[in-house]
């Protein structure tokens, strides 16, 4: 006949703990309380605190019924379809919310939640085991805003530069396409550098490799990127106040567009960059050496982020979002 596993009571972790603290062994402990030592073995591993480094019968109690509680309300991914769809997309950078939504969008009649997804992660493995998904997982933090704070605006060496203040609302609104942010990610450990520009309405990347960070290599870098798309598509260009984007002039009378500059130490006036520089750095983290980063992988990086759905888009991909204004162009 089957046995029925009966579940550690208060009373019987209370005396694991006065035999603990008596020094007596696993297998006396559970003769005593007519346990199996595999019972008592993974009792004391599952619930002694690293920094306690002690077994608290209540602290005990309380953990399982967190997770008997845990358990009960687990929504289980169990269609291997999905499965295998969630294990692929977390391997490719995107989030729980993107996963789950770009799913449901495609599969309205088996829709699954960004909890569901995140419950599959932390069940499947534990922590720092082979296969741990938890890795997948992208963190991020938010940035410390400095809007309230006033500060003296340093002089700029950027001839002719026009202020953020000047660029039209509909541009802040995302109500047409057209419209760029541009920077420069930088290392520490040579001289080159990454130039990205990200399309406000659509949120499509472009990124190119530097040598140097000079105002040549940018204004190369700016011209070749924009100067493919028809002008509909490259109307207007803000940029921060890096001494690289001296030679702005440069680029709006090659390609036809206008250019803004955002107020020094404001950085979360080009979010939209900002934020697509975070996501890059998932795949290049600081102290990454840009010099020895092929041109293969950044394309691959590129390619990742424009054909990853956004919640912003209704979790459509930048791809298809810019690809249909591309259309509607020509």
């Amino acid at each position: 006949m089957k046995k029925t596993y009966m579940h550690l009571s208060l009373q019987e972790r209370g005396l694991i703990h006065d035999m603990v603290w008596d020094k007596l062994s696993m297998s006396e402990i559970a003769r005593r309380i007519s346990r199996d030592p595999s019972t008592i073995s993974r009792e004391l591993n599952r619930n002694t605190p690293p920094l306690l480094k002690r077994y608290t019968p209540h602290l005990a109690q309380e953990h399982y019924e967190v997770r008997k509680q845990t358990v009960r309300q687990r929504p289980r991914l169990k269609n291997p379809k999905i499965v295998r769809y969630v294990r692929r997309k977390l391997k490719s950078g995107w989030s729980p919310e993107q996963i789950a939504g770009r799913w449901s969008k495609l599969h309205k009649k088996l829709t699954i939640s960004h909890e569901a997804v995140y419950q599959y992660i932390y069940a499947s493995t534990k922590p720092g085991e082979a296969g741990d998904l938890r890795v997948c997982l992208r963190r991020k933090h938010k940035r410390r805003q400095r809007k309230n704070i006033p500060f003296k605006e340093p002089r700029t060496t950027i001839p002719n530069r026009i202020s953020i203040d000047l660029r039209p609302e509909e541009i802040s609104k995302r109500a047409t396409y057209g419209h760029w942010e541009g920077d420069s990610m930088v290392s520490k450990k040579s001289k080159a550098s990454l130039n990205t520009l990200t399309e406000r309405k659509s949120r499509l990347v472009k990124i190119s490799k530097l040598s140097r960070r000079t105002i040549e290599e940018t204004n190369q870098a700016v011209i070749a990127q924009l100067g493919a798309y028809p002008e509909i598509l490259r109307r207007t260009i803000t940029l921060d106040n890096g001494t690289e984007n001296a030679g702005h002039e440069q680029i709006t009378g090659r390609i036809n567009l206008k250019c803004f500059f955002a107020h020094p130490y404001h950085s979360w006036e080009r979010g939209t960059n900002e934020n697509t520089n975070g996501l890059i750095r998932h795949y290049f983290p600081k102290g990454t050496d840009f010099a020895t980063v092929s041109e293969e992988d950044i394309k691959w990086v590129e390619n990742l982020l424009n054909n990853r759905p956004r919640k912003c888009l209704g979790y459509l991909t930048p791809n298809e979002v810019f690809n249909k204004a591309v259309a509607l162009s020509c």
